[in-house]
């Protein structure tokens, strides 16, 4: 299986024709899972957490004032038990795994897996993020590597921008701040290179800063991907770009 990096969007993403297209046709460009790993910007948790793995995960609904028909819906995903033990065991005695018994997922999770696998007939197991070092990161990313040999999907799941403090318009075609589209071009730069130490440097590197990411958890699962990877360094593709509500949807697919 591949690794990726995905935006998500807020619920209001499910009725957008596009980037909902988007994300459907990108789930069929490779094989189907045989399970799903996704670490979400909207889970920031140490030491390293797991969600729920029995069936029939809760969802989290983590956001407010959108329209009451998101608080309703469902996905019921099978039992994920097996994949949640495969995990732990992955990790060194150091650094122990906490296995939640109710946690569920988070709109970082269900929102782009529902249009990617509307079905719900696939394992999900959601891991934290237990911090925002990059190469700490890069580190969690490479020991799940081995998944992906197994058939599983590992989804980093963010946003390439998220400066939501510092927009003036919230229509999902509303023009793109020059700070978005700055980092943005950016990223898309350091990405085609293949230079992951540039990526960790967007604190002092990146322009758009600290516009683009006033807080940093949209954009560090991306290290996660690229540490599943089998050469990080080795430019992955960039298989969506553009913008919503003005921010950088950008994704990025790893071998």
């Amino acid at each position: 299986m591949p690794a990726l990096y995905i935006g998500h969007g807020a619920p209001p993403l499910l009725d957008d024709p596009t980037w909902s297209g988007q994300l459907r046709d990108l789930a069929g460009t490779f094989a189907r899972p045989r399970a799903i790993l996704i670490v979400s910007a909207h889970w920031e948790s140490a030491p390293l957490s797991l969600s729920a793995s029995g069936p029939g995960t809760e969802l989290v609904y983590d956001f407010g004032g959108f329209d009451p028909k998101y608080y309703r819906m469902r996905y019921d995903t099978p039992d994920a038990s097996a994949l949640a033990q495969r995990i732990a065991a992955m990790m060194p005695d150091t650094e122990p795994v906490h296995q939640h018994a109710s946690r569920g997922l988070d709109h970082g999770a269900w929102v782009p897996l529902t249009i990617m696998y509307p079905e719900a007939d696939i394992p999900v197991i959601q891991m934290s993020l237990p911090t925002h070092d990059p190469y700490q990161l890069l580190t969690l990313g490479s020991r799940l590597r081995e998944l992906r040999d197994e058939g599983v999907l590992v989804i980093g799941s963010g946003f390439l921008t998220h400066g939501l403090p510092f927009l003036k318009e919230f229509r999902i075609d509303a023009e793109a701040p020059g700070w978005s589209v700055d980092f943005d071009l950016w990223a898309a730069d350091a990405l085609a290179r293949g230079d992951v130490a540039e990526l960790a440097a967007y604190r002092t590197n990146a322009p758009g800063m600290p516009y683009a990411h006033p807080t940093v958890e949209h954009y560090t699962p991306l290290f996660v991907t690229l540490g599943a990877a089998l050469d990080p360094e080795a430019p992955g593709d960039q298989v969506i770009d553009g913008y919503w509500m003005g921010l950088s949807k950008r994704s990025l697919l790893v071998a």
